[in-house]
């Protein structure tokens, strides 16, 4: 999207430095690799694009959007370590092409170096920024333990999933949305408003990712596609088509989500089906739009001109029909 543009050109310069290969190679090399292999970076220009439209020249937000985005690949490679995950945006993940111990351990380094980025800013923004960050991240932790009692669970509600997705990827959005407008110094009332806003994008987000990984292009999703089907994900998906299917289909949608066969083709083939014939992918996508919907109706309260609520409606819009 050209909105974005000037600030993930002014990122990626700015990753390049942040990420530099020191002693031990062995740790600093794999967090190179994961941040060089790209990604949406939609977490940090989101905090760049806040600060900005908040009045403040948005460079100063840098150090924050560089400590979103080093989070967010350290969540990544946990993440693929739990789910066994062997892709990621379309290449090897980090434990895959090293091995499991360096996968933590890196992942633990990202972290730390996280939250060195802050150490850039006065006392008072240090504090703020920082509290907001440590509040997020306990979320994304506490999402993460729900998606992973999910799999041992079979009485999953949809409710109970919204808010797992919504701790695991929306509350980090709307994070990184509300840091820039702190590094602005936009008011209390501006700065939870533009959280919500992106918390809501943000569900919406999570809920079109989980089509796409049925449903996307391998070569542009880059991901492995099935993957939560492989792994038994109960996603809205699954949870919807379990509501609306016939009860011999909820059957043998259950049965499949019991096994993991060798070979996942069939399996991935024939949930996909069921998702489909009992109307499980219309009703995510009309979740999508409820919160999309949401998160547009809290731009009218936000104190910033007309033209850049019209220019993040059209973000909200672009984000919902992407195919990666």
């Amino acid at each position: 999207m050209e909105l974005l543009k000037v600030y993930s050109q002014s990122l990626e310069e700015e990753l390049e430095k942040a990420v530099l290969i020191r002693e031990p190679e062995q740790l600093y090399e794999p967090i190179r690799y994961i941040i060089t292999l790209g990604g949406k970076r939609l977490r940090p220009v989101l905090t760049l694009l806040s600060c900005d439209f908040f009045g403040k020249d948005y460079k100063a937000a840098m150090n924050a959007a560089l400590a979103v985005e080093l989070f967010h690949n350290f969540s990544l490679i946990h993440d693929d370590i739990m789910d066994n995950a062997p892709l990621r945006r379309g290449e090897e993940t980090v434990h895959e092409k090293w091995d499991l111990n360096t996968g933590i351990l890196s992942g633990d380094a990202m972290l730390i170096l996280a939250y060195k980025l802050f150490e850039a800013y006065e006392p008072q923004l240090f504090r703020d920024l920082a509290r907001l960050f440590s509040k997020t991240a306990i979320e994304v932790c506490e999402g993460q333990q729900y998606d992973v009692d999910f799999e041992r669970r079979d009485d999953v509600t949809i409710d109970e999933y919204i808010r797992m997705i919504d701790y695991k990827t929306a509350v980090l959005i709307g994070a990184s949305m509300k840091m820039g407008a702190i590094v602005a110094g936009a008011s209390v009332s501006c700065q939870e408003n533009i959280y919500e806003f992106g918390r809501n994008l943000g569900i919406a987000f999570q809920l079109q990712d989980d089509y796409l990984d049925a449903f996307g292009n391998p070569e542009s999703f880059g991901k492995q596609i099935g993957g939560d089907i492989i792994a038994n994900k109960k996603t809205f998906l699954y949870l919807t088509a379990l509501k609306l299917c016939n009860p011999s289909e909820a059957a043998e949608l259950r049965h499949l989500y019991s096994i993991s066969p060798k070979d996942p083709s069939e399996k991935i083939n024939i949930v996909k089906r069921l998702f489909e014939s009992s109307g499980a992918v219309e009703a995510a996508e009309k979740e999508i739009s409820l919160y999309t919907n949401k998160a547009n109706k809290v731009l009218d309260t936000i104190q910033i001109s007309e033209e850049r609520k019209e220019s993040l409606r059209e973000f909200g819009e672009w984000l919902m029909q992407r195919k990666v």
